[in-house]
Formats: structure tokens, C-alpha cells, sequence
């Protein structure tokens, strides 16, 4: 029922023959990696394809035993013809889960009738933002990963998602992303409820495009500053990652009503607010190690708050240490310690009035 080809390199008949005797067999899940097509001078023609991939069409209309197809590390050595062609066999393919990565896959088209696909991937290609826009007709789509592409507009990815009524999971990591803001309208899958948006150039106006319904969202390495309060009304919101930002402080959870596990790692952070918990009484895991912490007498709360909450700070002690003043460098918060006297301005003040 499983079937992995290797290193691939063969002209396009020959591959297109070797699919169609797979596609009439037990096969349910078909693999192949390295895939190099080409093709002789004979067949570098659009008409010399036509007949080819006219076979293959009412083919893969047809139902059959495969559910998956997998292409990975593709290599297209014919030039000369309409990709557009090639496009529309793959859009229209009646099986459940279908991945293209590494093909430096400009272009994908929106399937003509309502399409079976369940699980698309097309990551590590040369997609853009005008993919499936105003597409109708992937609306059993669940899971979809376009992840190492050149998508640039975020408003334009929400609406791609805004006709796909099944979406739950959407990996948008390691593109150009942006969003400007500015009252611009965004429009998600109502169904989304995991994005992955880590690894673009997105600032803190994202707060304002983001899913309404979305439960776990991941914004790691990215160029967020602050959460502006007030935005964002994520009520469902129960995972967020913001971690390799430029965040100076823990952000509050006014708009996280349901934030469980908040991981701000590799930030900016100095000083964390030691109100934090009292903020957000639902979160059960902080991760805020790996930050230039400051060894001062307002880190002492944030510490303290480590003894009360109860092994809520994920990676302490080991992740916590001094950055400043550099004489306390490397020391673990836990070994930090300043007294009563030395931070208390006013219990200061009236003992040296009282030696005095």
C-alpha cells in the first residue's frame, strides 16, 4: 500500500506512464524524492505534452486506491511549455493528501470542482500572494502548510483562508510577511484554530489581523515590541509563542482571557512585571528564560514570584541568569539576593537616621 521512489530522473512520458500503472494499482500512499523530469527536443513542444497530460486527467479524476502523494526535491529540466497545464493535473487530482515541496513551484491553480484534499504542502517552493484567492472550492481542506515561500501580505493570506470552511491548521512560518495596519481588514477561516506565523517580519500591528477563533499562535522570530492592549479580543486563545522578539516586558492577557502557556524566551526583557499571574490567573506555564535580565532590587519580586507559583516558570533555575550589572553576569537569579535594607528606600533612610 506504500511505495517510495528514489532519485527520479527520467523524461516525462516515461514518468507519466510509471503514475498511471501506479494509480491503477493497491497503492495508497506514494512517495518520490529527488525527481528530475525532462524531456528530448521532440517534446519541448505544448502540443507533444497536451496528449500526455490529457491521459493522466481523466485518470486522476477517477476513484482509486490513492489517498497520498508525495513530491519532494523536484527538478524540471523542460522549459518549454505551459506550466499552467501541468498545474491543473495536480489541482484536480482526487486524493486526500498531496505535497509538493522543494520544486520551486511558482503557482498552484484553485481546483475547478469541489476538491477531495484534506492535507496540502506546499512548502520550500516560490509561491506568492496570489495563491487561491477568491477560491471557492477547497472547502474540505483542514491542513495547510505553506511554510519557506514568498508570501508578503498578511490581510491577503487571511483571505485566501476566508472560503476554506473546514481550515484548522495553517503554517504561514519562514516568509516575508507584513502587516501594516491601519484599519485594514483581514477575513480568517472562522474554523482556524493553530497558525504558525514565526519567522516573518510581522511588528505589532499583527494584533490586528489575527483569527478570532484561533487557539495556539506562534509569532517566534518576528519584530514585535509591545501587545497593544485593547486590539486583540482572542478569547480562545490558549497557546502563544512570542518568543525571539524585541518584547521589553511580559505582556498582559486583557484580550487572553483563556492564555494557558505564554513562551516570551530570547526577548529584550529586563525587568518582568511580578504581577504577571495576578494578570493572567489561567496561565499554567511561563516561558521567560534567556533574557538579559537586570540583578536589581525589582527583579527581587519577579523572583519571589517564582517561590509562590509554584513551578510555573518553565527552565528555572537554569535559564534565568544576570545579564547586568556585569559583576553579577552569569549568576542564577536564584542565587541572587540583595537585603532588606539595601532596597528599601525608606527602612534606608530612617536607619541612617538613626545611626546618625
Amino acid at each position: 500500500k506504500t511505495l517510495t521512489l528514489e532519485a527520479v530522473d527520467l523524461q516525462w512520458a516515461i514518468i507519466l506512464q510509471i503514475f498511471m500503472l501506479i494509480w491503477y494499482s493497491p497503492v495508497e500512499h506514494l512517495t518520490v524524492r529527488n525527481l528530475t523530469f525532462r524531456g528530448p527536443l521532440e517534446e519541448l513542444t505544448e502540443y507533444a505534452f497536451q496528449p500526455l497530460l490529457s491521459s493522466v486527467e481523466q485518470l486522476i479524476s477517477l476513484d482509486g486506491s490513492m489517498k497520498a502523494l508525495t513530491l519532494e526535491h523536484v527538478r524540471n529540466k523542460v522549459y518549454y511549455f505551459n506550466q499552467e497545464i501541468l498545474y491543473r493535473q495536480f489541482s484536480e487530482m482526487n486524493i486526500a493528501n498531496l505535497t509538493i515541496a522543494d520544486a520551486y513551484m511558482p503557482h498552484m491553480l484553485c481546483p475547478n470542482r469541489t476538491s477531495s484534499f484534506h492535507y496540502l504542502n506546499f512548502s520550500h517552493n516560490a509561491l506568492t500572494d496570489e495563491l487561491f484567492q477568491n477560491c471557492g472550492t477547497l472547502a474540505d481542506l483542514k491542513l495547510l502548510i505553506l511554510q519557506k515561500n514568498k508570501f508578503e501580505s498578511l490581510r491577503k493570506v487571511s483571505f485566501m483562508t476566508s472560503r476554506m470552511k473546514s481550515l484548522t491548521y495553517l503554517d504561514m512560518s519562514n516568509n516575508l510577511l507584513r502587516h501594516d495596519g491601519a484599519g485594514v481588514q483581514c477575513q480568517w477561516a472562522e474554523s482556524l484554530a493553530e497558525l504558525d506565523l514565526s519567522s516573518n517580519q510581522l511588528a505589532d500591528a499583527v494584533f490586528e489581523c489575527l483569527p478570532a477563533n484561533v487557539q495556539k499562535l506562534s509569532l517566534r522570530n518576528n519584530q514585535i515590541s509591545n501587545v497593544p492592549s485593547g486590539v486583540a479580543e482572542l478569547k480562545s486563545l490558549e497557546e502563544l509563542n512570542l518568543a525571539s522578539n524585541r518584547l521589553a516586558d511580559l505582556p498582559g492577557c486583557g484580550g487572553f482571557t483563556s492564555l494557558q502557556f505564554l513562551n516570551v524566551e530570547m526577548n529584550s526583557i529586563l525587568t518582568p512585571s511580578a504581577d504577571f499571574f495576578q494578570s493572567c490567573p489561567r496561565v499554567r506555564e511561563l516561558q521567560a528564560g534567556h533574557n538579559p535580565f537586570q540583578c536589581s532590587c525589582e527583579l527581587q519580586a519577579f523572583i519571589r514570584l517564582e517561590r509562590r507559583s509554584g513551578g510555573k516558570l518553565f527552565g528555572w533555575p537554569a535559564a534565568y541568569v544576570c545579564e547586568y550589572p556585569e559583576g553579577l553576569r552569569g549568576t542564577e537569579l536564584k542565587d541572587f539576593h540583595l537585603s532588606p535594607l539595601a532596597c528599601n528606600t525608606t527602612l534606608l533612610l530612617v536607619t541612617a537616621l538613626l545611626l546618625t
